[in-house]
């Protein structure tokens, strides 16, 4: 089970000292935790996520360059179309790295197909039923998907929704639960890993249960978490 922080702002460095496998800027204006500074230097094996809500592609392009970001997550209205174009974007990038270093001849290691590619993590909200039909379309154009709570906000609304609706889950692609995730669902989490609903859950996406205030988060609180369940699970 992966773990993901997403929200992060003002103690970004700490958290990483955690080593989760995520941690999420988001860059969405209207959110009390939008990402306007720097990412310290980072261990390459937490992997930084851009959070956006119907932004320009180009934009989003821009924000991935600029922050070396390599995983987006998409939490607006994105169509399958909007999504194919990035992963596109991406993959000509990534054949036309290659390409160029086949054209060189210096001992220069390769990189391979995915070093130039960006996950692509498409966002759904859920309350107490979802038509899964809808993920048809983005079948082939996304890495993974993130069901959320659907609240007011287009994240970070602070509670759950009905975990049991994912029993119904007809995709084999690996899925992000979030969705006002914090230490008091260590129980409900533990019951949900033993169910059908979670065999293709790969990873938790906390964010708002774990903060001080918006975008400073509890690392003490966080470590404790970290220990009950993803240290557990992976034990």
């Amino acid at each position: 089970m992966k773990l993901k922080v997403c929200g992060m702002k003002y103690n970004t460095a700490e958290v990483a000292n955690l080593q989760p496998d995520y941690l999420g800027f988001i860059f969405y204006e209207k959110s009390a935790r939008h990402f306007n500074t720097s990412i310290p230097d980072l261990s390459d094996n937490i992997k930084k996520v851009g959070v956006f809500v119907d932004e320009d592609l180009e934009v989003v392009i821009e924000k991935i360059n600029e922050f070396d970001l390599k995983a987006v997550q998409l939490h607006g209205h994105e169509s399958p179309e909007y999504c194919a174009k990035l992963k596109r974007h991406y993959e000509k990038r990534s054949d036309d790295v290659i390409s160029s270093q086949e054209a060189d001849c210096r001992d220069f290691p390769k990189k391979s197909r995915n070093d130039s590619s960006i996950e692509i993590i498409k966002v759904f909200s859920i309350k107490d039923k979802f038509d899964f039909s809808i993920l048809k379309d983005y079948e082939d154009v996304c890495d993974y998907y993130l069901f959320d709570t659907k609240g007011k906000l287009p994240g970070g609304n602070g509670y759950t929704f009905n975990w049991n609706v994912l029993t119904d889950y007809p995709s084999t692609k690996p899925y992000f639960l979030s969705g006002g995730i914090g230490i008091d669902e260590v129980e409900k989490i533990k019951a949900f890993q033993k169910s059908p609903a979670s065999k293709y859950c790969y990873a938790l996406d906390v964010n708002s249960k774990f903060e001080i205030e918006a975008g400073l988060k509890d690392v003490d609180l966080l470590k404790q978490f970290i220990d009950d369940i993803i240290v557990n699970v992976k034990s």
